[in-house]
């Protein structure tokens, strides 16, 4: 264990060397600036109008999905080329071959490397989530019903994808890696949406093969976690008693959580998948 925290804190070192963790907190700093400057002109203009306070509050909930969207996409990428090159990178250096020639083993190199980068990335997740969301209830009043749990699924949903991009990174160079999971992902999100709309349409074996495809990755079912909790109570009863099934093709609306045994197996997934990246590594010659 000595050496897997020793590790995570040489990679988080490694990260602010290279002035990563800099370059995030600009972007986040950008980023919230900009929408929440959106929000509030949005607000400002709505409430100069006929707008009811409701119907402000539901708009704002609806931008604040919209922003959700964009930060996972950010985490997403950042998670992939952040786990991408993890152990390539290593391995091509010969950085590992150094550290390998100690006393530790390489599964101590694949864990102590993840403990490292996951702190970085709910880092990200956790700063930029909740000081959008803070900054969004300062000039609207509004707050999503489970903000903290918000920015839980967005990082469970990083990491999905840094988890799998070191266990590619075990095998396939950075670059690759992380190209594979970017598209992995983004198929995943439009499987959700299939998923959506097949039952809208009865599409029996669409859907399930649109549903298998959540459990093979679960990364969308993470990020229909995020949307309900930042729906307000509102409009999850209005639109599932006016939509109906219309409503569940909407890829930003969640009528529910991510049911309880698809969240043991993201928890699972997450274990089997760094086990994996841990018995590819020894077994791959150096």
């Amino acid at each position: 264990m000595r050496a897997i925290w020793i590790i995570a804190r040489l990679t988080i070192a490694e990260a602010a060397r290279r002035r990563i963790l800099w370059v995030l907190l600009g972007l986040t700093l950008v980023s919230v600036s900009l929408t929440t400057w959106g929000v509030e002109r949005l607000v400002s203009l709505a409430r100069g109008g006929d707008a009811t306070e409701l119907e402000i509050q539901v708009g704002v909930s609806q931008v604040l999905i919209l922003v959700a969207f964009m930060f996972s996409f950010v985490l997403a990428m950042t998670a992939a080329f952040l786990g991408a090159p993890a152990i390539a990178s290593d391995l091509e250096s010969g950085v590992a071959h150094a550290m390998l020639a100690r006393p530790i083993r390489r599964a101590d190199l694949v864990v102590g490397r993840w403990i490292g980068l996951v702190a970085i990335v709910v880092g990200y997740a956790c700063a930029s989530g909740l000081l959008e969301i803070v900054t969004v209830r300062f000039v609207s009043g509004y707050t999503p019903p489970e903000p903290i749990l918000a920015v839980g699924f967005l990082s469970a949903q990083a990491i999905v994808l840094l988890t799998f991009a070191m266990l590619l990174s075990t095998r396939l160079p950075a670059i690759a890696s992380g190209a594979v999971c970017v598209v992995l992902f983004g198929l995943g999100w439009m499987a959700g949406v299939f998923a959506g709309v097949g039952r809208f349409f009865n599409a029996g074996p669409l859907v399930d093969v649109a549903e298998a495809s959540r459990w093979l990755l679960p990364s969308d079912g993470l990020w229909r976690g995020t949307i309900y909790s930042l729906e307000p109570p509102a409009v999850v009863l209005v639109a599932v008693g006016r939509g109906g099934p219309a409503a569940q093709a909407n890829p930003f609306f969640a009528t529910s959580l991510p049911p309880t045994p698809f969240l043991l197996w993201s928890a699972a997934w997450l274990v089997l998948v760094l086990a994996a990246a841990a018995f590819s590594l020894s077994r791959r010659d150096l």
